[in-house]
């Protein structure tokens, strides 16, 4: 996990100095629920300071000794469930918005956020599917199938806005140091980086295999963006040039790492299969 912190920091420390609707996106992760059930290789032992994969999750948030709880944070007239976990520290903490994937927010974002805090950060996991489900629900109403369906009607206004709704409470928090970035995965992963171009004041972003479609808007991008990859992920990939391009002409750091032998959703799979047998390297290294 210090790896992954380090990445994190780094981000972050690089923003330190300067401190119309639009159309839902076309699915992203076609398949991405197969990935899901693939038959895993078989695992070692866990290593306790990397983020638990998805089987470690549960057991990650059951035996965590930190301070966790559940937020309604304000966004119109439907509030955004939250799950916000502190760390253990003496001093104040910056705050790490933790984004999810189509799946919804799941008990592994949720370990993901665990892991966050346990290496010092306020992590806050927003439920974009808060109001979609049954009653009212959200992301356990609708269950893991039902948020794949649901997400596909949320739009990058309707994200935008949640975050910049998130990022504002996240400043309100008396233990944290006014420092706030993004982090996700696959389709959190894209909006880590959509939202970094449309937020100047995030102080940074990390962008696990998020795609990059065509249509984003790069005019007043500032914050520095982290992208982790895997080397079998072309169809995310192959928007990498493009961002450095775009990013670039404009100055702004975006520093993308493409992991050999890794496949999507590396993070959560760390054992890997057949297809993509580097995952548990990409892991670590990221």
């Amino acid at each position: 996990m210090r790896r992954f912190v380090l990445s994190m920091m780094g981000a972050l420390a690089l923003a330190l100095p300067a401190a119309g609707q639009t159309p839902p996106a076309a699915d992203p992760h076609a398949g991405h629920a197969m990935e899901q059930q693939a038959q895993p290789a078989a695992k070692g032992p866990r290593n306790a300071n990397l983020p638990p994969d998805a089987d470690a999750a549960v057991d990650q948030l059951k035996s965590s000794p930190r301070h966790q709880e559940w937020v309604d944070i304000k966004d119109g007239s439907t509030p955004i469930k939250s799950f916000v976990v502190y760390p253990e520290r003496k001093d104040k903490a910056p705050v790490v918005i933790v984004i999810h994937e189509i799946f919804g927010l799941s008990d592994w974002v949720r370990g993901v956020a665990d892991q966050l805090a346990r290496d010092g950060f306020i992590a806050i996991a927003p439920d974009f599917l808060s109001g979609m489900g049954p009653n009212g629900g959200g992301s356990d109403e609708l269950g893991s199938q039902g948020s794949t369906q649901a997400i596909r009607k949320v739009t990058r206004d309707d994200t935008n806005r949640i975050l910049d709704a998130v990022r504002a409470y996240a400043l309100t928090i008396p233990s944290a140091n006014g420092k706030v970035a993004t982090i996700g995965f696959c389709w959190g992963g894209g909006t880590s980086f959509a939202y970094a171009l449309h937020q100047p004041a995030l102080n940074g972003a990390v962008s696990y295999y998020g795609p990059m479609p065509a249509d984003l808007d790069y005019s007043i991008a500032k914050a520095p963006i982290l992208g982790l990859y895997g080397g079998n992920d072309n169809r995310v990939n192959a928007g990498i040039d493009t961002a450095k391009a775009e990013l670039a002409k404009r100055h702004v750091t975006y520093d993308p790492h493409i992991f050999d032998g890794a496949g999507h959703g590396f993070l959560r799979q760390q054992a890997g299969n057949e297809q993509a047998p580097g995952n548990m390297k990409a892991t670590e290294q990221a």
